[in-house]
């Protein structure tokens, strides 16, 4: 997808400043215990489905949509697994951006994954013993996110207290 226009609208005013942005991470297993990832298209690396949400958007609703506009794939959205501060990045034409992410254990619904957009190059299921060269921040994700229940992980190393909204 090409850069929102949110993002365009911003960065005309301010230039390639470091720009603070909501992030959503989705760590899909199958019923395998496999894992999806995508083959970016900006550099090559294999990774997670990661997006930035739009204005107002709420971080499910957004994860789902960027899963399905880059793999064409349904997922449930479980648990959250994590809450981290990722960045500065600088991208190839200057712009830097840091984000805050929030990373959802998933699992996939149905759906055929597929390449579905100029952001990646390929898609893959993986199993946990046999993935391909990810950051350390990346491979952290997945196994914070291995669990289908406990609490998530914030960036500070701290557990949150799990939430119940019923109470």
């Amino acid at each position: 997808m090409p850069v929102p226009e949110f993002i365009l609208a911003a960065r005309a005013k301010i230039g390639h400043d470091l720009m603070w942005m909501p992030g959503v991470c989705g760590i899909i297993f199958d019923d395998d215990e496999r894992v999806l990832l995508v083959k970016r298209a900006d550099n090559g690396q294999w990774a997670p489905v990661t997006g930035i949400l739009e204005p107002g958007e709420d971080p499910i609703p957004g994860l789902v949509r960027e899963i399905r506009e880059e793999t064409g794939i349904e997922v449930n959205v479980g648990r959250l697994a994590a809450v981290t501060a990722d960045g500065p990045i600088s991208y190839p034409n200057g712009d830097r951006a840091s984000y805050l992410t929030c990373t959802f254990r998933c699992t996939y619904r149905s759906g055929t994954a597929q390449v579905c957009d100029d952001e990646s190059l390929d898609v893959g299921w993986f199993s946990l013993d046999e993935l391909p060269g990810l950051s350390e921040r990346q491979l952290d994700r997945i196994r914070l996110a291995r669990s289908p229940e406990g609490s998530a992980w914030l960036s500070d190393g701290s557990q949150a207290a799990a939430f119940d909204a019923r109470q």
